[in-house]
């Protein structure tokens, strides 16, 4: 029973403080005494509070006291969500910085976290005095956790209930979110950086500069606020940091409509990374190259210009007399020198912190304050929110090459995705030299190029290009043609069209200008405008605009419908042979059907599996039939499906998988794969693990209510040392439980810390877990399977089908929505389209994404 003291004799009737005072023993408690104050400014802070049961005080400054309520189930950043809130005691404006321990047996025994804390603002035109009588409450928050606005409104008392039971909601607003955004990814303190474990056995606050006060999500700001100004700090002495891969934009037939675009010029150059640090800089082609040298100009301004240690994504041009960016200046400029310019669209890393999984507005805003002020040839590029139509007309008339449109709320991410498109005024891209035909001019040196592009795995005739070359181009393209001159053909091509040819090694690769494709894939009208020398000639390959997939907007209500029985035979650019073979017969699913599913899920699936080592189960003749895992490829793959050498055991080398792309995954899956398994480490770095994953694995007697519930214990046990966890339904029998990593430890770290906890949850709990994976161990308990986190263990991917019965899939899910579900193959890939647009709704858009370290426990 809890301890109660009595009421001290300054109690006045009339003091707003009395209760909090009569329910607190100060000779015991670290609280502190309820005292009236002067206003503290409009302040709000939430204290998460581990006491009979946890739930959260969200108290809010109003008359010299903190109005409180405790709100069960925390607060949640979904609309739809309406959190209990129960009105208790006021509390002292002093009780706002609070953090420490309550007595066990004393009122409100147990452990007090502060949480979050900021401002508040009523909602114009309203006292909140007369509300909160009334029985609502509207207001603004800005703090470092919740964030824009919220609305409490009371409930009618029912029966013999004593307390003012309230509801807590947000409203939808750029703030508003996924359920689980706040509560299960935001575990440490805002004040000293420690977890709930921490506090409670009197850990000391960590260094302010260490401690992680949020790991929720960042939610979009206005571009009115994304642009205030970032204080500039001191120079730092870390080296700048390392080349990240670029993300890419699909090309496009029509500028995307609507206000969630952020629109900008394409620019008619060389794409380029600049990393700054310590007084140095480098500058990077789009594939990884060292430039530094050759764009010398730009990098001494960058170095000098750019505080503390960036990573910048933009565009390297030459402009021309009227201002605008010229590829063929910026070939002879390379030559011969020229004024470069350096414009700047995107912001990678800052200052040691990875940018990346913010919102595109967030990191133009954080651009933008870095670089104000900068002065030629460094350039802020700016963008218009929505009105692309009218932008691209404008461009188009004045003779740009087009347009980029951007996600406004997308992350970045490394690989071409529809969250960047590009949309050209004339069609232009990059082509292959095959070779070239005579002059009959001697001095001229060749008629024209013979171009070729890849698709289908193969070099095909394109056509050729006899116009856009000066003089001087002219000799050096001669000289530069001659040296990789062959005997033998390079591509098939129509007679006629190739007559007295002269074939070379494809290895230059041409930017050249069209109006149009014939039917046979040659070029009408072309023009040559420069040779690439940042893209390999093994790299090019068709670029065809698709029609713009708009975002997707909410919860899906509704399943997609099959697959057609007879789909397409190509997806991604590779041809899928037998599209009709059965593939699941119970539910008469084809090989087909299934590269439809992975060609359609590929965006939010490679976030996951692109560029990390994969196991594949492959199923040649069908799931019923022969299956067997694959790590390894002596090339049958193609040239989509790529290798890293991995050290194995024995000292040799071996070449493990990976992909890239779509057409990585579906070349895949035209070799009979079905399931991809994915390392906890990136081919990167195979060493380091960026991921922790429990899997869940249960006994045949227990239902899905058992795995829910043991679920739910593994991730509150590991907030409690700090780490935020997502839960993934396996399209099996069970659940994963998954920590993102910041891969700062090696795998024999990750192993011992796994098996520890596993260990340990076992001891806590052995009616309901086993750390032993012998089956005669896990008889009524769940397989607690930490043996995922050791080097060269996989764990299935998120949106991967399983070779089981109806074609489930690997899904992620919120924590709100596993306490809903009964069962861990709730999607299939039927479900398509409600994956994809889960994948981008506010609840899973943060899913899987927090920088932590591995405990030191």
């Amino acid at each position: 029973m809890a301890r109660k003291a009595t009421t001290p004799p300054s109690a006045r009737p009339d003091d707003p403080l009395a209760l909090y005072n009569a329910k607190r023993d100060f000779t015991r408690t670290a609280e502190p005494k309820g005292e009236l104050a002067d206003s503290a400014g409009n302040i709000f802070m939430v204290q998460k509070h581990a006491a009979t049961r946890l739930h959260w005080d969200f108290r809010l400054e109003l008359d010299g006291v903190l109005k409180s309520w405790a709100v069960t189930r925390g607060p949640s950043l979904d609309p739809d969500d309406k959190r209990l809130a129960v009105r208790t005691e006021d509390h002292p404006l002093g009780y706002a910085t609070f953090e420490g321990t309550i007595p066990k047996g004393d009122y409100g025994g147990g452990t007090v976290m502060l949480w979050d804390r900021g401002t508040w603002t009523p909602h114009p035109g309203k006292d909140p005095r007369k509300t909160l009588e009334e029985g609502h409450l509207h207001f603004t928050l800005e703090g470092e956790r919740m964030k824009g606005e919220w609305i409490m409104i009371r409930l009618k008392p029912r029966g013999r209930e004593k307390n003012e039971n309230w509801l807590l909601r947000k409203v939808a607003d750029d703030h508003a979110g996924g359920g689980d955004d706040l509560v299960a990814r935001a575990v440490t303190s805002v004040a000293t950086g420690r977890t709930m474990e921490e506090i409670a056995a009197g850990v000391e606050a960590k260094p302010a500069a260490k401690a992680k006060a949020s790991a929720a999500p960042r939610a979009r700001k206005s571009a009115t606020a994304a642009k205030t100004p970032r204080p500039r700090g001191k120079a730092s002495n870390a080296a700048p940091p390392a080349f990240r891969d670029v993300q890419l934009a699909t090309l496009v037939d029509a500028v995307p409509a609507g206000a969630g675009w952020l629109n900008e010029v394409k620019y008619d150059g060389y794409r380029a990374l600049v990393a700054v640090g310590g007084g140095k800089a480098r500058a990077f082609t789009r594939t990884g190259l060292d430039w530094s040298d050759r764009f010398g100009s730009v990098v001494e301004a960058a170095a000098a210009q750019i505080p503390g240690t960036a990573l910048i994504d933009g565009e390297m041009v030459v402009l021309d007399a009227n201002g605008r960016p010229s590829f063929q200046a910026l070939q002879a400029a390379l030559k011969e020198g020229g004024d470069l310019h350096y414009f700047a669209f995107d912001l990678l890393e800052q200052d040691g912190e990875d940018l990346t999984a913010l919102p595109n507005i967030e990191r133009k805003g954080r651009l933008a304050a870095l670089l104000e002020g900068v002065q030629p040839p460094l350039h802020y590029a700016e963008h218009i929110e929505g009105g692309g139509e009218k932008l691209f007309a404008s461009l188009c008339g004045e003779g740009y090459e087009g347009i980029i449109a951007k996600r406004a709320d997308a992350p970045y991410r490394g690989r071409r995705s529809q969250a960047w498109l590009k949309v050209k005024c004339l069609r232009r891209q990059e082509f292959v030299i095959v070779g070239w035909t005579p002059s009959d001019k001697g001095a001229r040196g060749f008629r024209s190029l013979l171009l070729g592009v890849h698709e289908d795995g193969r070099l095909r005739y394109a056509g050729k290009v006899g116009t856009g070359f000066d003089a001087a181009t002219l000799a050096e393209l001669s000289a530069r043609l001659k040296r990789i001159e062959r005997k033998t053909p390079t591509v098939e091509a129509p007679r006629a069209a190739v007559r007295g040819a002269h074939w070379v090694k494809p290895a230059l690769v041409a930017e050249i200008a069209f109006t149009e494709t014939t039917g046979d894939g040659v070029l009408r009208h072309p023009s040559f405008l420069g040779l690439r020398e940042d893209k390999p000639a093994a790299d090019v390959t068709v670029e065809t605009p698709v029609a713009v997939t708009p975002p997707a907007k909410g919860k899906a209500k509704a399943k997609a419908p099959p697959a057609p029985t007879e789909p397409a035979d190509s997806f991604a650019g590779i041809r899928i042979t037998n599209p009709d073979r059965v593939i699941y017969p119970e539910a008469r699913i084809t090989k087909g059907q299934l590269a439809a599913y992975y060609a359609a899920v590929a965006e939010p699936m490679l976030q996951w599996a692109a560029n990390r080592p994969v196991s594949l189960v492959r199923c040649p003749q069908g799931r019923a039939k022969h299956c067997f895992f694959q790590k390894h490829d002596a090339g049958s793959f193609g040239e989509h499906v790529h290798h890293v050498p991995v050290r194995e055991k024995d000292g040799s080398e071996q070449p493990y998988l990976y992909v890239e792309d779509a057409a990585g995954l579906i070349a895949c899956v035209q070799m009979g794969a079905i399931e991809f398994h994915g390392w906890g480490a990136s081919a990167g770095d195979v060493e380091r693990p960026d991921r922790l994953v429990f899997d869940l694995d249960p006994d045949e007697g227990l239902d899905f209510a058992a795995v829910r519930n043991a679920a739910v214990m593994l991730r509150d046990a590991l907030a409690g040392m700090g780490l935020v966890t997502f839960p993934m339904v396996t399209g099996g029998k069970g659940v994963h439980v998954v920590a993102p990593l910041d891969a700062s430890v090696a795998w024999p770290e990750v192993k011992d810390f796994a098996s520890r906890f596993a260990r340990a949850m076992e001891a806590a709990h052995p009616d309901r877990f086993t750390a032993n994976m012998k089956k005669v161990q896990r008889t009524g308990r769940i397989f607690l399977d930490w043996l995922r986190n050791q080097r060269g263990a996989t764990a299935i991917l998120p949106y991967a089908a399983r070779a089981r019965p109806n074609a489930p899939v690997a899904a992620p899910i919120t924590w709100d929505e596993l306490a809903g579900m009964d069962a861990a193959g709730r999607y299939t890939i039927a479900d398509a389209a409600e994956l994809i647009a889960r994948a981008g709704s506010p609840a899973l858009r943060g899913w899987g994404v927090a920088d932590q370290a591995l405990p030191q426990v």
